[in-house]
């Protein structure tokens, strides 16, 4: 049985804090954690899409994005890596 691994369920609105879990890889927990992180980076490529589009921001502008859309990617791509196994 592999290790789990800390999982993002997303933010709980009432709070502003972000829900956590160890899931069991394959399990119920990581298929929603799945479901959120490519839910948030569907969100956040409309976002920078919609701002590429208007073409009137500064380069530090969107420089502000890279961070966001690094991490975003980096999940993607381990759900896709987790998925090969």
């Amino acid at each position: 049985m592999s290790a789990g691994r800390l999982r993002s369920l997303g933010v709980d609105p009432a709070t502003g804090k972000e829900a956590l879990v160890v899931a069991r890889p394959g399990g119920w927990f990581d298929e929603l954690a799945d479901m959120q992180t490519l839910k948030a980076a569907a969100v956040l490529a409309a976002v920078v899409g919609a701002v590429l589009e208007g073409g009137k921001s500064s380069d530090a502008e969107l420089a502000a994005f890279v961070p966001s859309l690094h991490a975003a990617l980096e999940e993607c791509v381990s759900i896709m890596a987790a998925d090969r196994n």
